[in-house]
């Protein structure tokens, strides 16, 4: 296997997908540190916030602000979610690296999430990407419930590959599949991707899961034994999804970095500083969070040595 294929590639969601969650908003100054903090640990994509409007997600109302008031890091990609054109607009004026849009592999959770069918909220995207492509950003596309559905139960991997086409044919650079209320087994994940096999390869996507069920890091493991080489990730295990009823938070990204290197993989993350970054933000919500690492009474740097949390 060459150098590039034993390499993870890892998305910091937390000060989006985290925060966005939370009962209490965090203070600018807060977040301005968390997420140096992330980008000091060695993350190369940190997605640092949400272009949606303030009035339904009011923790994330500063979004201009923490973009304008972050020292960034030379090599590091800093994006946002955007809903809509108006979004995009407000995240090229404060110099985005890169946008995320979203959608689902469900009808329910579609209506639930963004008040649209699929095909509505697909064609609603359509000016979105053109005018980021024509600002030379790049795009993701958030595919929800690729495993499971709250409201409809299990997904056919043919549902996540017909929403998968039409992204890429609205021209979107990157697909990221979403276990958004953390049901999948490893079975599941090998499922998914062979549905996939003829319109994405598993090196071509990203993976997002939720450890609802405590099996997000045997699913992480399946998925690389897979080809899958991209992962999203939420510092603690901070955050959930708030139109998934019982859903409990995010895969920590430090138990993926910790199940990459275990693997022989390389992410290039540091994983003292980044359970730095978790005890802040921990500390910061005054409540301790979900991620077993966290919990335990040391984290182990890459270099064998540990720090004491």
């Amino acid at each position: 296997m060459s150098d590039d294929a034993r390499v993870v590639h890892l998305t910091e969601v937390g000060p989006r997908d985290g925060l966005q969650n939370e009962q209490v908003i965090v203070p600018l100054a807060t977040k301005i540190q968390f997420v140096e903090m992330l980008a000091a640990s060695g993350l190369r994509s940190i997605e640092v916030t949400s272009f949606v409007s303030p009035k339904w997600v009011p923790q994330l109302a500063d979004a201009e602000e923490l973009l304008r008031a972050i020292k960034r890091e030379t090599g590091v990609c800093y994006s946002a979610l955007v809903p809509n054109e108006k979004g995009l607009e407000r995240a090229l004026a404060v110099g985005v690296d890169a946008i995320a849009i979203f959608t689902a592999a469900s009808e329910s959770f579609a209506k639930k999430n963004i008040n649209a069918s699929i095909a509505e909220s697909v064609a609603r995207f359509l000016p979105v990407v053109r005018d980021a492509k024509a600002a030379g950003i790049r795009v993701r596309g958030y595919v929800s419930c690729v495993i499971a559905c709250p409201f409809d139960g299990k997904v056919e991997p043919s549902a996540v590959r017909d929403v998968t086409r039409m992204l890429l044919d609205l021209g979107v650079d990157e697909i990221d599949l979403g276990d958004t209320i953390g049901v999948a087994v490893p079975a599941d994940i090998a499922r998914l991707y062979a549905g996939l096999a003829d319109t994405l390869t598993p090196s071509e996507s990203v993976l997002h899961l939720h450890d609802t069920s405590g099996t997000a890091m045997a699913c992480a493991a399946r998925a690389l034994e897979l080809g899958v080489r991209k992962f999203d990730g939420s510092v603690g295990g901070l955050g959930g999804c708030p139109y998934a009823p019982g859903a409990s938070g995010n895969a920590a990204t430090e138990e993926l970095v910790a199940v990459a290197q275990q693997c022989g993989y390389s992410t290039g993350v540091s994983l003292a500083r980044l359970c730095d970054a978790g005890r802040f933000v921990a500390a910061a919500l005054g409540r301790s969070l979900p991620s077993r690492m966290l919990a335990a009474e040391s984290c182990q740097r890459a270099d064998g040595t540990s720090a004491t949390l």
